[in-house]
C-alpha cells in the first residue's frame, strides 16, 4: 500500500496570468504558499479475485472493469497515460471540501501520480510531477485551468512562481525569516463560504476576458513584485492586506461570476469589523474567502462571521511526498513507462 499526501494552496497576487494563453503571449506570476490541509490518496494492488478490475473511492465509489469506464476524468487520464495494467485501488480522503479554490483537483492529479509512480518503485522529482500534472490536465483531459496549482502542490512553501512566454516556468522560493513568515501567516484568516462550484465554469469566463482586461491582468502581474519586495523587507505587512483589497477588486471585474452577492456581503463584512483587505481563493464564484486581519481585530471578524466555519492553517514546505511506502508486489506486468521528457519542461530553480 502506497499513501501520498499533498497540500492545498493559497495564491495571493497574480492569479489569472497563469494561464497559458495569457503568459505565453505576455508571461506571468503568482506570489503563493501551500499550507497543512491535505490531499491523502491511497493506492494499493487489488487481488483478483473480484468482477471488478479497478475500485475508485472519492465522492462516489467506482468499480469498473476496464480503463474506458472510469467516471473520474484524472483517474482514468493519469491510469491511461501511466499504461497501469493490473488492478488498482484508489481511495481520496481531503481535509478540505473538493471545488472551493484551493486547488483541490490539481493536488489530486499530483498526488495520484505520486502514488502510482512509487507503486512502480519510482520516486519522481517536483518538476517531474508538476509537468506531469500540467500535461494530464491540460493536454489529456483539456480542462480549463491555469499552471499555478500543479506547480505549488509539487513543490510546497511559500513561491514566486513565473510563467515565460516559451511556455516554461521556473520557481523560486520566497527567502524571508521564519518570524516574518510567521507575522504574516498569523494575520490570515480563512472561512468557507459554504458555497462550491465548478472552477472550469467560472474559469473558462475568466479566460475569455482576458484580452480584453488586459489592463486589470497587467496589475495583477506587477503585484507580484511588490508583493514579494514587501515580504522580503521590514516594511509593514499591512500594505499586503491592502494589495490584496486591490487585486480582489481587480479579479472580480475579470467575470461576473468571480462574486456573487452572498460573497460580496461576506467580504463587505470582513472589511467593515477591521480586516485591511481579503479576497475568494481559486477561480472565484464560491468556496473559501481570505482575509488579512491584524491581530487586535481579527476576533471582532470571527464574530461578524460567526456563521461561517473558520479554518485554522499554516503555510508549509513539503509539497507533494510518499508518506507510507510498502509496494506488496511488481505490479506494472509489460507496462510502458511514459517519456514525459518529450513535454516541455519547466525550469528548476530551487526546491524546498
Amino acid at each position: 500500500m502506497i499513501i501520498s499526501q499533498t497540500p492545498f494552496r493559497i495564491s495571493f497576487f497574480g492569479g489569472g496570468t497563469d494561464y497559458p494563453t495569457w503568459y505565453r503571449e505576455h508571461g506571468g506570476a503568482v506570489f503563493s504558499t501551500t499550507i497543512n490541509k491535505y490531499v491523502y490518496i491511497t493506492c494499493r494492488h487489488l487481488p483478483p479475485f473480484f468482477e471488478h478490475k479497478h475500485r475508485i473511492v472519492y465522492s462516489k465509489i467506482e468499480m469498473v472493469s476496464e480503463l474506458s469506464e472510469i467516471d473520474h476524468p484524472s483517474v482514468r487520464a493519469c491510469f491511461r497515460e501511466m499504461g497501469i495494467e493490473d488492478g488498482l485501488e484508489i481511495h481520496y480522503d481531503g481535509d478540505l471540501p473538493a471545488r472551493s479554490g484551493i486547488g483541490s483537483s490539481s493536488s489530486f492529479t499530483v498526488g495520484l501520480l505520486n502514488a502510482l509512480s512509487a507503486m512502480r518503485g519510482q520516486m519522481r522529482s517536483k518538476q517531474e510531477l508538476a509537468e506531469q500534472a500540467l500535461f494530464i490536465e491540460q493536454e489529456v483531459i483539456k480542462e480549463a485551468v491555469g499552471s499555478q496549482d500543479q506547480i505549488a502542490a509539487a513543490y510546497g512553501g511559500l513561491n514566486r512562481i513565473d510563467f515565460h512566454t516559451n511556455g516554461s516556468w521556473s520557481v523560486k522560493p520566497v527567502i524571508v525569516s521564519p518570524g516574518r513568515v510567521e507575522e504574516f501567516n498569523d494575520r490570515l484568516m480563512l472561512f468557507f463560504t459554504g458555497q462550491s462550484r465548478i472552477a472550469s465554469t467560472v474559469a473558462t469566463s475568466k479566460i475569455n476576458n482576458l484580452e480584453i482586461m488586459g489592463g486589470h491582468v497587467r496589475k495583477m502581474y506587477q503585484m507580484v513584485d511588490e508583493a514579494q519586495k514587501i515580504m522580503q523587507s521590514s516594511g509593514d505587512l499591512d500594505d499586503l492586506g491592502r494589495m490584496l483589497h486591490d487585486t480582489w477588486r481587480l479579479k472580480r471585474e475579470l467575470s461576473e461570476k468571480v462574486s456573487n452577492s452572498a460573497i460580496d456581503e461576506i467580504y463587505e463584512a470582513g472589511l467593515s469589523n477591521g480586516a485591511l483587505g481579503g479576497k475568494i481563493l481559486g477561480a472565484g464564484g464560491g468556496g473559501f474567502v481570505l482575509f488579512y486581519v491584524p491581530l487586535k481585530k481579527q476576533e471582532q471578524v470571527r464574530q461578524a462571521l460567526r456563521g461561517l466555519l473558520e479554518v485554522d492553517f499554516r503555510f508549509e514546505n513539503n509539497g507533494s511526498q510518499i508518506v507510507h511506502y510498502n509496494p506488496s508486489s511488481a505490479i506494472y506486468k509489460g507496462s510502458r513507462d511514459r517519456n514525459w521528457n518529450s513535454h516541455p519542461v519547466g525550469e528548476k530553480t530551487a526546491e524546498l
